[in-house]
C-alpha cells in the first residue's frame, strides 16, 4: 500500500495540482485578478505577502515532488513543462470562471 502513494504518476499529479494552486496564489496577490475573485473587497499589504509566500512555497513543494517522481534532469523539464501548463489554466480560469479560485483565499475575512 505505501508504495501507492510514491508512484511516479500520482506524485507528477500533486506536482501539477501544486503548480496550479501556487500560480493562482500568485495571481490573486495582484489587485485585478483579487477584484476578479473577491469583488470589491480591499486587497491588504499582508495578504499579498501571504499570498505570495504560499505561491512560492507551492512552486518550490511541486519541483521537489518532480524531483522525487524522475531524475533531475527529467524532473526539471517536466516542472517546467507543467509551470507553461499550470499558467495557461490559470489564465483561463482567471478568464472565464475567476471564482473558482475563491476558496484559495477563503480565510481572507471579508470586510
Amino acid at each position: 500500500m505505501p508504495e501507492a502513494f510514491t508512484s511516479p504518476a500520482l506524485l507528477l499529479v500533486l506536482a501539477l495540482l501544486c503548480l496550479v494552486i501556487g500560480l493562482a496564489w500568485l495571481a490573486l496577490a495582484m489587485d485585478v485578478h483579487w477584484q476578479q475573485v473577491r469583488g470589491k473587497q480591499p486587497l491588504p499589504k499582508a495578504v499579498v505577502r501571504v499570498l505570495r509566500v504560499l505561491g512560492g512555497c507551492a512552486l518550490l513543494v511541486s519541483l521537489v515532488l518532480c524531483l522525487l517522481a524522475d531524475h533531475p534532469s527529467m524532473a526539471a523539464l517536466v516542472w517546467i513543462m507543467g509551470l507553461a501548463a499550470s499558467a495557461l489554466i490559470v489564465t483561463f480560469t482567471l478568464t472565464w470562471q475567476p471564482r473558482v479560485f475563491a476558496p484559495l483565499v477563503m480565510w481572507v475575512r471579508r470586510g
